[in-house]
């Protein structure tokens, strides 16, 4: 890391990469709701219950918990203090019905959360040691005795976010024919 003239650091390398990458994929997810009023951000319009502002909720969550992991290892990623091993079709009911937008929700409120999700993470990014791992918490969906870096974390992250700006930008296009690209 380098810093400019006035002493703010800058990155260049891998962290650079990693936040640069994860920006985009930020942007695009968020740039799905402009221009969208609150009940368009609540809308489920499609065949499943995903709404876009349920969505950047279920992405600001996971980055959250997901960087929690890099800082605490397994135990941040309990849920209501049961590993997700232990969860029954109660618990992901009620895990899926926390990102829809609730009473009292807006979407700018949404999106600020998610602000501070995301800034959180860029500033762990530019001071991490990428190498530094953790085992996986047990789940159905993970490897026994898997370990993760936080290299490894943060792909996911990049990941989980592209994927849902896609699932976004599907979501957007069927309500008004907007697109976040194009």
């Amino acid at each position: 890391m380098t810093t400019t003239e006035t002493g703010t650091p800058t990155l260049s390398g891998e962290q650079a990469d990693l936040i640069d990458t994860l920006g985009k994929h930020r942007f695009f997810l968020r740039n799905t709701t402009r221009d969208l009023t609150e009940e368009q951000a609540a809308a489920s319009p499609t065949a499943s219950a995903l709404c876009l502002g349920g969505l950047i909720k279920h992405v600001a969550h996971g980055e959250e918990q997901w960087v929690n992991f890099i800082l605490e290892g397994p135990s941040a990623m309990a849920s209501d203090g049961k590993d997700w091993a232990d969860w029954d079709e109660s618990d992901y009911a009620k895990y899926t019905e926390a990102f829809k937008m609730q009473p009292g929700e807006t979407l700018a409120g949404v999106l600020a959360d998610y602000e501070r999700v995301a800034r959180r993470t860029d500033e762990l990014i530019a001071a991490l040691d990428l190498d530094a791992s953790h085992p996986l918490p047990k789940a159905p969906w993970f490897e026994p005795g898997a370990h993760w870096s936080a290299r490894r974390v943060l792909m996911h992250i990049v990941a989980e976010t592209a994927q849902h700006a896609g699932h976004a930008d599907i979501i957007r296009e069927t309500l008004d024919g907007a697109k976040s690209m194009g």
